[in-house]
């Protein structure tokens, strides 16, 4: 296999050549959180208005949180949207 013409790098190995693994790394954070999120409201029937007003926002807020390809989104926000739902947001260092 060593000697397959055929077989590159890896994706994270090509990604972090080009400079930019942290970006598409970011996304893909941003786009299982909002997926999550989405799913939690539609476990409990709230709508993207519904969302806003039980976080005291606006549903343009709240629809900026559910795009992953928003990158202003903070840490603050997405805790109180997963208050809402009844999940919290955790971090860590790897």
């Amino acid at each position: 296999m060593a000697n397959n013409k055929h077989r590159g790098t890896t994706l994270d190995s090509f990604l972090e050549e080009e400079g930019v693994l942290p970006r598409f790394q970011a996304r893909a954070i941003k786009e299982v959180i909002a997926w999550q999120l989405a799913k939690a409201m539609r476990d409990r029937n709230l709508s993207q208005n519904a969302l806003a007003k039980l976080m005291r926002t606006s549903r343009t807020q709240v629809a900026r949180v559910l795009d992953p390809n928003d990158g202003n989104v903070t840490i603050e926000t997405l805790q109180r949207a997963a208050a809402v739902v009844g999940r919290r947001v955790e971090l860590q260092l790897v």
